[in-house]
């Protein structure tokens, strides 16, 4: 076989191995985008308009100490140890749409699923928590 003849069969192989590498991508990716969505995973850019559009409430899961310290303008501070000791309190805000914030969007995940195991529909998860939305310049307050 001729050199050349090798080196383009060489170059159509790695061309196909690469339109089959991104195909796949494009299958999979929206599994992917699915599970972060279906996570209520959400930037702070998306939660300031989830805020302004539809007045959301945000929700600080972190101890007492932790909000008196710093938290985001307005967030009102639930503790995830206290849902259920407050569920009264909870229960009125079923009806807006509820994003939780932490420090760094670990913690609100797992309260998440505990408020919509308590029924609450509209909750999402401040992706970074309090220390992305001080990143992006958004008001903190103590």
């Amino acid at each position: 076989m001729d050199h050349a003849v090798i080196e383009k069969f060489i170059i159509d192989q790695w061309m196909l191995i690469a339109v089959a590498v991104t195909s796949g991508l494009m299958l999979v990716w929206p599994m992917i985008a699915g599970a972060r969505a279906k996570s209520g995973a959400m930037s702070t850019l998306a939660a300031t308009q989830l805020i302004n559009q539809k007045d959301a409430v945000v929700i600080d899961i972190r101890d007492q100490g932790e909000y008196a310290a710093g938290h985001i303008l307005n967030a009102k501070n639930f503790p995830e140890k206290v849902f259920a000791e407050r569920k009264n309190e909870l229960e009125k805000l079923k009806s807006v749409p509820i994003i939780l914030s932490c420090d760094n969007g670990q913690r609100a995940g797992a309260a998440a699923q505990k408020l919509r195991d308590m029924g609450f529909a509209d909750v999402h998860v401040l992706q970074g928590g309090l220390n992305a939305w001080r990143e992006a310049g958004l008001p903190v307050t103590k």
